[in-house]
């Protein structure tokens, strides 16, 4: 049974009810379905601010009616004011911060509804694939956040929201990811330098391409919520590069599933995480060039690596992996006896607490394979390896 303190009435001055939330939710009047919602923004200021608005595009103040205008025009927005906004001409595939009307102050605004109605004012609801390119620094450097921006395609293609939201410093929402496919460089660096942004969408996709995570999170510096799971099992080259880079206040890293690497798939994927305490578990057991090379270099909490169960090496597949872990006591066991060109280089050099290791190669050392693999390791501890090398510690 509904309570009375669960329900929160709002009135408008003249003592008319404004809004009715039950446990924290508005339930009166309800509240729009965001896809079916133009774009609008949202004047954040505690002043007026001047829109500029260009031909092709049509606008309208909330409840009012719609204004195509045929030459460029200024809209005054007051604080608080939405301007729900669209493109009215010939529907177009892509549109990016030079094609985009923003005012020239970059004042503080949200921003919210379908996106897709910048590209096609008139049939958006169903838009269900997004071009390429078609959001490319869109937002980039501006002074937005988000109330409840809708990003509903499901088909995307290559570049379709690069950059996006770079350096968008006061972006603390993110919108929702459907798509369960994937093109080359779709995420890329998409969320990059959102110093404000603590919580990162579901990820839901399977099925990745070349790119496509690259540097999407890279210097979000207050990221600390990231998904449980990144699902997809077989991965593509750099798919996830810089990812994560520099997040500084990542804790907890999501769990890694692939069984399938490519080229390059996780290099740098952690790089930087200064407060990443834990690793994810890495199943996989067939490496491919440079899979894991820098993937938590610099992570200077890290006190524990993950197992590496590889038995057959690739070219570069351990570079840096663990340089600069300056915390790690113990390495993983490295169980291959037939070592790849550049495997091991640098891969824990600068770990300064590092007292543990056990390497089963039989393959003498060399700047080839181990070039300054323990360069500034601990002074003492236990190096085990293998009974049949014929190299000495």
């Amino acid at each position: 049974m509904a309570l009375l303190q669960d329900y929160k009435v709002l009135f408008e001055q003249n003592t008319e009810i404004k809004e009715i939330f039950y446990q924290g939710q508005r339930i009166w009047p309800s509240l729009p379905n965001s896809k079916t919602m133009p774009f609008y923004v949202r004047n954040m200021e505690s002043t007026s601010i001047e829109f500029p608005i260009e031909p092709g595009y049509a606008y309208s103040i909330v409840n009012g009616e719609w204004i195509h205008p045929y030459e460029s025009s200024i809209e005054t927005l007051s604080p608080g004011a939405k301007m729900l906004i669209i493109w009215d001409s010939q529907p177009r595939t892509s549109i990016d911060s030079s094609t985009f009307p923003w005012p020239s102050s970059n004042p503080r605004t949200n921003i919210g509804g379908n996106i897709m109605s910048l590209l096609d004012g008139n049939n958006f609801v169903d838009l269900d694939e997004v071009g390429e390119y078609a959001f490319t620094n869109l937002f980039r450097n501006k002074a937005i956040d988000i109330d409840d921006l809708v990003l509903p395609a499901t088909t995307l293609n290559r570049g379709c929201y690069q950059q996006m939201f770079w350096n968008c410093t006061s972006l603390t929402n993110a919108p929702d990811l459907p798509a369960i496919i994937l093109s080359s460089y779709c995420y890329d660096t998409m969320f990059q330098s959102c110093t404000s942004l603590t919580t990162a969408p579901s990820l839901p996709a399977t099925t990745l391409a070349s790119y496509c995570y690259s540097d999407m999170f890279r210097e979000c510096t207050s990221l600390v919520n990231v998904p449980s799971t990144l699902p997809a099992t077989t991965l593509a080259e750099y798919c996830y590069e810089y990812m994560f880079s520099s997040c500084t206040s990542l804790v907890a890293a999501p769990e890694l599933t692939a069984t399938t690497l490519a080229n390059n798939c996780y290099v740098n994927m952690f790089d930087n995480c200064t407060s990443l305490v834990t690793a994810p578990e890495l199943p996989a057991t067939n490496l491919v060039n440079g899979c894991y090379r820098y993937m938590f270099a610099h992570c200077s909490s890290l006190t524990e690596a993950p197992e590496l169960p590889a038995t057959n090496l690739a070219d570069r597949c351990y570079e840096n992996m663990f340089s600069n872990c300056s915390l790690l006591n113990n390495a993983p066991e490295l169980p291959a006896t037939t070592l790849a060109d550049f495997c091991y280089g640098q891969m824990f050099e600068g770990c300064s607490s590092l007292n543990y290791i056990k390497a089963m190669f039989t393959t003498t050392p060399s700047n080839t394979y181990t070039m300054n693999w323990v360069y500034d390791v601990s002074a003492t501890g236990t190096f085990v390896k293998n009974s049949a090398a014929q190299w000495n510690v």
